[in-house]
């Protein structure tokens, strides 16, 4: 049986929407009529423009508010969604007392991408979103090898490091370029003989769970990503590998 989901406005299941958009005219009654026909080009049922800001010489700041008639069938949703589940930092610190030594991460934003702000926001002490990064952890080595660093450099300081988990920050996506990058890095390391050595996680404004899986990566982490989700995730999975290391002593 199909579970439909429409937009909630003032009651379930409504359909009320809030569109915004800026538009090339200045504000008055005619780009208020403008901006009524541009929602309803897009399927807004009697739109109500509830805000007109100038924003420039030439432009108008818009919000709209309508009914759509739209629905989706959230029974037809299939996606990778990431195995992990939340765990306090407590949690997180019992499973690297399990594993008896830390969990070395070391990660970096590769190849000519020189924004570090997803990769610093996971990592570095100061972290995101009220959360610290791996470094305030006591159960994580973290090192952060910055911005621009060619998977060269980074294989081969995972390696000297006897690192863990690999997390890799794409954040410049022109002409696939995340992607071909963070593909060439696996590819290295497959060449190297070490791909399962490491966990391996990307990270970025376009990345996703599947576009992750597909390149060949454990996961995959997008905007908003807490350090409490990136932590959790190679705490678990780093155990996990550890206790399938273990030999039974009864064999």
């Amino acid at each position: 049986m199909a579970k439909w989901l429409r937009a909630y406005g003032d009651r379930e299941g409504d359909g009320m929407v809030q569109m915004t958009f800026t538009l090339a005219i200045l504000p008055g009654d005619r780009a208020r009529e403008a901006a009524k026909r541009f929602a309803e080009a897009h399927g807004l049922k009697d739109p109500l423009v509830t805000t007109m800001e100038q924003c420039s010489q030439q432009h108008t700041y818009f919000v709209a508010y309508g009914h759509s008639a739209h629905q989706i069938d959230v029974d037809t949703i299939d996606i990778a969604e990431l195995a992990a589940k939340p765990l306090s930092r407590e949690q997180i610190e019992a499973m690297g007392k399990e594993l008896g030594r830390k969990i070395v991460v070391v990660g970096a934003c590769t190849g000519s991408d020189a924004h570090t702000v997803g990769i610093d926001a996971i990592l570095n002490y100061k972290g995101f979103a009220g959360e610290k990064g791996l470094e305030s952890y006591k159960c994580f080595d973290a090192h952060n090898l910055g911005a621009q660093v060619e998977n060269v450099e980074l294989a081969e300081r995972a390696k000297a490091l006897g690192a863990d988990a690999i997390l890799v920050s794409q954040v410049i996506t022109q002409r696939n370029c995340h992607k071909e990058n963070a593909a060439a890095l696996i590819d290295l390391l497959k060449k190297q003989g070490v791909r399962d050595k490491f966990l391996l996680l990307l990270g970025g404004p376009r990345i996703d769970n599947k576009l992750a899986l597909e390149l060949g990566y454990e996961g995959g982490f997008g905007p908003g990503t807490k350090p409490s989700m990136v932590a959790a995730f190679v705490a678990e999975e780093v155990i996990r590998r550890a206790r399938g290391k273990q030999v039974d002593p009864r064999r």
